[in-house]
């Protein structure tokens, strides 16, 4: 079976070819943190989670890069609004993000490079672009000559010349063309700045990608990712200034997630029409939200709403339910059963990785996971013995794992149990001060297996999320 990934610079599924056999460099677009992330944030991660995860059961060594971008218009915007330093405001979204990721379950990526770490990377770029003519200072701003670059445009299928018929953006007479955008800005009062070769200032939004990228996974890599949104003009751009100094093609695949959406409308902070990760984590169960990312298409917006969240909630709990353990009935052979079960661990094995191979088909192999489930349950109820039984469950908790999917049940932090898991400590400092040890330590020991650690010091009992 071959790979094939779903390729928007060519509009067409290719085979998966990495320019390096076994490994895969794969860059990420990571948030702007100036506010609480929302949920179409985590769905971005979660895609790209699933595509490193399966990537890794293929045997490749996957580098995956997620960048945070953390100078920015619109944290300077928040920060002032706020009364803070901007640093300071990136640095508080970011920690949270990382809790929110770890909470999803997302793989932690190789780095997460940020923009005012990559300060030095950035201004040798534009040094570079300007010297080989694709680029230009004016009053301490530095742009892209987009006429330049002959193939501009070749990501998002625009030409040149019909942006600038249809463009709306703010004249600016020290442009040679409106389309020209920004590598480097000068600094305005107050705003965070750095010295560079045109006096002080800072990086525009495009180039810390592309320097990032550059710096630490090389000229060219395998996987470029982002939300469908940043095809225009941020990847095009990014392609533009790359591929403009390096002389090469920059990355092999493109590869976009749809946007979730509310109310019909793309989820965004500017649109105000959101729900953040911490809002939805309080009161579900973080794998409902992959479930649901991994029942569509990656490419495909995804609806947010109340029955989706269900529909959600009653699958994940169908693969949980399937790893009750066998039911021994007396005078049931399982014999015939077991062997339709072995089967079906075989065609599932098979039929996953089919699909998963087909653009990463998440939904095609949830499908064949609740055939597995369905199996499962049917081998139950005939009596099949535990050991087949568990060969069964055995697969069903390994594909799931590649889909990141966890069959025991968590909960995030600080969600909306800890009020109960504090209500359970003081039943159990009662037990203890009764000395009824048995019921003490069986709060302890159910409150362990749901991820909760307890820790009794002279103070009190103390807990935590594992």
């Amino acid at each position: 079976m071959t790979l094939r990934i779903y390729n928007t610079l060519s509009h067409q599924k290719e085979d998966f070819k990495p320019i390096e056999a076994d490994k895969v460099r794969m860059y990420v677009c990571g948030p702007t943190v100036y506010a609480e992330a929302h949920v179409g944030h985590a769905m971005s991660s979660i895609v790209f989670d699933v595509i490193r995860r399966y990537l890794e059961y293929r045997g490749y060594q996957v580098k995956h890069v997620m960048n945070y971008t953390d100078v920015d218009d619109k944290i300077i915007q928040r920060a002032n609004l706020a009364g803070v330093e901007p640093f300071s405001l990136a640095e508080k979204y970011i920690q949270e993000y990382h809790l929110h990721l770890r909470d999803l379950n997302v793989l932690e990526a190789s780095l997460n490079p940020r923009a005012t770490n990559e300060i030095n990377q950035i201004i040798q770029m534009v040094k570079g672009l300007i010297e080989k003519g694709y680029a230009y200072a004016v009053d301490g701003d530095v742009y892209f000559r987009v006429e330049k670059d002959e193939d501009y445009g070749k990501l998002s299928g625009r030409r040149l010349e019909d942006m600038l018929a249809g463009a709306r953006i703010e004249v600016d007479v020290r442009k040679e063309n409106p389309m020209d955008f920004t590598l480097w800005k000068a600094a305005k009062p107050g705003e965070p700045a750095w010295d560079s070769p045109w006096g002080q200032g800072r990086p525009g939004w495009h180039i810390e990608c592309s320097a990032m990228s550059l710096h630490h996974l090389g000229e060219q890599i395998d996987i470029h990712g982002g939300g469908n949104d940043l095809i225009f003009p941020h990847h095009e751009n990014e392609i533009a200034q790359t591929e403009s100094l390096t002389g090469k093609p920059f990355a092999r695949y493109w590869v976009h997630n749809g946007m979730l959406q509310l109310s019909g409308e793309k989820m965004s902070k500017s649109l105000g029409n959101l729900v953040t990760i911490k809002e939805f984590l309080s009161q579900h169960d973080p794998d409902v939200l992959r479930m649901m990312v991994l029942n569509s298409s990656y490419h495909s917006p995804l609806t947010f709403n109340d029955e989706v969240v269900s529909q959600a909630e009653r699958a994940l709990e169908r693969l949980r339910q399937a790893l009750r353990p066998a039911s021994v009935k007396d005078g049931v052979d399982g014999q015939v059963a077991g062997k339709t079960l072995a089967q079906q661990v075989q065609a599932t094995r098979r039929g996953f990785l089919e699909d998963m191979d087909d653009d990463f088909n998440t939904a095609g192999a949830l499908g064949h996971l609740f055939d597995l489930v369905r199996a499962i349950n049917q081998a139950r109820d005939q009596g099949v013995d535990a050991e087949k039984l568990g060969e069964a469950q055995d697969l069903l908790r390994e594909l799931s794992g590649v889909l990141g999917l966890r069959l025991e049940r968590v909960v995030a932090h600080g969600s909306q149990a800890d009020p109960y898991v504090d209500l359970l400590l003081e039943v159990r400092s009662e037990l203890r001060r009764q000395k009824l040890w048995a019921l003490s330590d069986l709060i302890r020991d159910r409150l362990a297996a749901l991820n909760v650690i307890l820790e009794d010091t002279k103070e009190g009992s103390e807990w935590r999320w594992k």
